[in-house]
């Protein structure tokens, strides 16, 4: 969709660098997950290659195969990046026992592990998204592991 006045606004500012969720207070890590878990423009990228995001840790490494086409486009690769995070601490979240959402005071969802280790999968989406590294399966595996 082209709204032309709108592409003028985003160019003024700072592309998509990250979500910012603020909950009323009440710890509600499963409607915090269910949001999370969305990530329509990774689920529609990757349906449109053949691949099914089923929130499992072969999903992460169907992922890391995928061509980067995004990269060519400036505009898609904040958004991607926060998709393939928010969908990485997905599939952490409902296979690592122990490990739910949390939210920073900012607003910035993170996944807090057992042992109380946060990991900002957000910034490793960006990462995986702008470079490919690390990649997505090998992430998980370093946190189911731990």
């Amino acid at each position: 969709m082209n709204i032309p006045f709108l592409g003028n606004w985003r160019k003024k500012r700072d592309p998509a660098r990250g979500v910012a969720l603020f909950p009323d207070g009440e710890s509600d890590h499963e409607g915090v997950a269910e949001l999370l878990s969305e990530c329509e423009l990774l689920r529609s990228q990757a349906q449109q290659a053949g691949i099914e995001l089923d929130d499992s840790a072969a999903s992460l490494e169907a992922l890391d195969q995928l061509l980067p086409r995004w990269r060519d486009d400036e505009e898609s690769l904040p958004w991607l990046g926060n998709d393939a995070g928010l969908y990485l601490g997905t599939v952490i979240v409902r296979s690592v026992p122990g490990a739910v959402w949390e939210v920073w005071p900012n607003g910035q969802p993170v996944v807090r592990l057992e042992s109380g280790r946060e990991i900002d999968v957000v910034v490793s989406g960006h990462e995986w998204a702008a470079s490919g590294v690390p990649e997505l399966s090998q992430l998980y595996a370093e946190v189911a592991e731990a």
